[in-house]
């Protein structure tokens, strides 16, 4: 049955949603290649070309090798009718095919967030990836991005460094790394995650591959976040399929006037983004279920050592939601250069974090 599946995408001039039409007037994948000429000519949308390559069935003799290589790198192939094919990403009119994945992650998450920007992220963006990333902990969600440098590869390593799932989506064949320096980060990812694609082994990474890619990137998930994007690029097309998968949209604000916000401003001003300043705001429209969260991974703190100062704030924070630095001051009996050098340690920490108006709480 996987040959005639792969052989399905082989088919020239056949797309993802031609290729089910045909499935569903044959009456299943073998039987498109089992119809007579006389069945295949009263199928609409097709002609001479295709019917022909159906007829001859070279393209199996290339399906038969990516089954070998396959079965050789451990590889799940998932055509779109099978049971465990992404739930999320079934439901879009233009999923593909096929997908091929290696990896050992649940594609159907509870909670699958993706999240994608510039290739030249600056220490802004960065910071606000690790942020956000971190905040997922809590909810125990499925980190995806495409594997590219900048805010893919922050997120991917965010992911990681604080025990969560993430899955890369490439835009070639699983039979490479595309950027070659990420090739330690997709080994990682594979153990953690997985890495996914709808290309054949031998696809070289084309710049037309990767805005097909995106569609995956947005419709494996739940929510897509922006995160620095100039007016034009990847990032801004993943986010208006995600909005034609109706798929919620956020997107991290930046400074006025600088090229790598322009788009995520953008997405905001025309409606197609939810501004999104914390995991919080992206948790409230999700309908994400607080009382349910994970309990945030302790483990960190066990290697953490706390100066007395430190172990000061910590222990008057335990007893308060919120405290002002000016209570903290009157009421522990340090300074305040000591407070603001203790909560800055705190939340380099990640223990604390700092609310408006100098109002601070433990993570």
């Amino acid at each position: 049955m996987l040959i005639y599946q792969i052989g399905l995408t082989l088919l020239p001039g056949v797309g993802d949603i031609l290729g089910k039409k045909l499935v569903a007037y044959c009456g299943g994948v073998e039987e498109v290649f089992r119809q007579k000429r006389r069945v295949l000519e009263k199928i609409p949308g097709i002609g001479e070309k295709l019917i022909n390559a159906i007829l001859t069935q070279n393209v199996l003799q290339r399906a038969e090798e990516e089954i070998e290589f396959i079965e050789k790198n451990n590889i799940t192939a998932l055509f779109y009718l099978d049971n465990n094919y992404p739930v999320r990403l079934k439901n879009c009119i233009d999923s593909p095919i096929m997908l091929y994945y290696k990896g050992s992650s649940n594609l159907n998450a509870s909670k699958v967030v993706s999240i994608v920007g510039t290739r030249q992220a600056t220490q802004y963006g960065r910071e606000q990836c690790e942020k956000l990333v971190s905040g997922l902990v809590a909810y125990d969600a499925l980190v995806v991005s495409g594997l590219a440098y900048g805010i893919d590869t922050c997120s991917h390593k965010a992911a990681l460094d604080n025990g969560l799932n993430t899955v890369a989506v490439l835009g070639h064949g699983l039979d490479r790394v595309y950027p070659y320096l990420n090739k330690g980060l997709a080994e990682k990812i594979i153990d953690h995650g997985g890495l996914i694609s709808d290309f054949l082994s031998k696809t070289i990474p084309d710049r037309e591959n990767f805005p097909k890619r995106n569609r995956i990137i947005a419709g494996l998930a739940d929510a897509v976040v922006v995160i620095e994007a100039a007016r034009s690029g990847g990032a801004l097309i993943t986010a208006e399929i995600a909005n034609s998968y109706n798929r919620d949209v956020f997107a991290v604000p930046g400074k006025l006037g600088d090229h790598f916000s322009e788009g995520c401003n953008f997405l905001i001003k025309a409606h197609k983004a939810a501004l999104m300043q914390s995991v919080d705001d992206l948790a409230y429209i999700m309908g994400w279920n607080l009382d349910k969260k994970r309990k945030a991974k302790t483990q960190r703190e066990l290697f953490i050592t706390l100066t007395d100062d430190e172990e000061v704030i910590v222990n008057f924070l335990k007893e308060k939601a919120q405290v002002g630095i000016d209570e903290m001051c009157i009421n522990s009996g340090l300074t305040m250069s000591k407070i603001a050098k203790a909560l800055l340690n705190l939340e380099f920490q990640g223990l604390v974090r700092a609310l408006p108006g100098k109002v601070y709480k433990l993570e």
